[in-house]
């Protein structure tokens, strides 16, 4: 039988959604399943299950201040505008929400400070310029608010500045943080090295398309958003070596999993930048990835489809299971997972 978008629900109390950062980001939980095996861990172990050599791949985008309010200054109607993603120094392709669609022309008057023309539509997206005189990541870091995902139902405070930020980004450019990253401290990096273990970076910058809903029951028809990413040739060399001593390499969060099999699909990993719109399902066969360091995601989302596919279906549904009623926390400010890849994954 064809998949369908309801064989990846599971039931989820609202309580167990997290609307808080822990005070200590490596006092989370993290739940270990390999095959049939589940053992329930704190974060601050991790080092523990990491072989000498086995490498670590992280995502090291930041996140930027994407979501600007203002008005039509022709109007004085609100807008919304979360920004998707740059397109060189000053424009921007953006969402914008507003009571009447704004057409190509229309000015907006965002954060009661700058004027941004809406250049015309470009699929879902608004195609927006924004002012010449400064650089738009400066004008974001400076105008904009940090965008936290819709789960979370409060405003973002002083707090989300640092930890919704993994302690490694670096490359401005993401609307929605890589929060399997954001369980890494100082101290945890630090251990991870000292037990020989190598570390390496890639970028892929999120955008806002990671917390759209798939629509339609049928899987074959979704359609996935597209990503920006860069896999330094650094990096490439030491997935290489690693696999060639015959150990691990181990994605930090479906992000890096994402970048690293989209670059893989059409032979061997090449360094570079392109776009990925890959969609992982049960039956995917990965190439490069060995174990997967992730939160818990939502019910019936791509990423529960994708980590489904790297572990199995029912291991999977068996673990979300357990999470749920030994009270783990979930989504972006949530508990982690370790997941080892099922090459007979159903």
């Amino acid at each position: 039988m064809p998949l369908t978008l309801d064989d990846f629900d599971y039931p989820l109390p609202p309580e167990r959604i997290a609307q808080q950062p822990l005070a200590d980001r490596s006092a989370s939980r993290l739940l270990l399943l390999d095959g049939d095996r589940l053992e329930d861990l704190m974060f601050r172990e991790l080092p523990d299950l990491i072989e000498p050599g086995d490498l670590l791949v992280f995502n090291d985008t930041r996140v930027i201040h994407a979501r600007l309010l203002g008005t039509k200054r022709d109007t004085g109607g609100r807008v919304e505008v979360l920004v998707e993603r740059a397109i060189g120094t000053h424009e921007a392709l953006a969402q914008v929400r507003a009571s009447k669609s704004p057409a190509t022309g229309t000015v907006l008057h965002l954060a009661d400070a700058i004027d941004v023309t809406v250049l015309g539509r470009v699929g879902e997206f608004f195609h927006l310029r924004f002012p010449a005189d400064e650089d738009l990541f400066a004008l974001l870091e400076r105008h904009g608010k940090l965008p936290l995902p819709p789960y979370i139902e409060r405003a973002a405070d002083d707090t989300d500045e640092a930890r919704y930020q993994t302690v490694y980004a670096r490359e401005p450019g993401s609307v929605a943080a890589p929060t399997a990253g954001l369980h890494f401290d100082a101290a945890t990096l630090d251990r991870l090295r000292s037990r020989g273990a190598n570390l390496a970076y890639i970028t892929l910058h999120v955008g806002a398309g990671t917390f759209q809903p798939v629509r339609t029951d049928n899987l074959g028809e979704h359609r996935m958003h597209r990503e920006r990413y860069v896999i330094p040739r650094d990096t490439v060399e030491a997935i290489r070596r690693t696999h060639a001593a015959g150990r691990r390499v181990i994605a930090v969060g479906t992000t890096s999993l994402r970048a690293l099999e989209g670059a893989a699909q059409d032979g061997a990993l090449e360094a570079g930048s392109s776009e990925t719109g890959l969609f992982i399902l049960p039956g995917f066969r990965f190439q490069v990835v060995d174990a997967l360091i992730t939160n818990f995601h939502l019910p019936k989302s791509t990423l529960l489809m994708l980590v489904s596919a790297f572990a199995g279906m029912e291991p999977i549904r068996r673990a979300y299971a357990h999470a749920v009623a030994h009270e783990y926390r979930f989504f972006s400010y949530g508990d982690a997972m370790f997941l080892a890849r099922r090459n007979d994954a159903i």
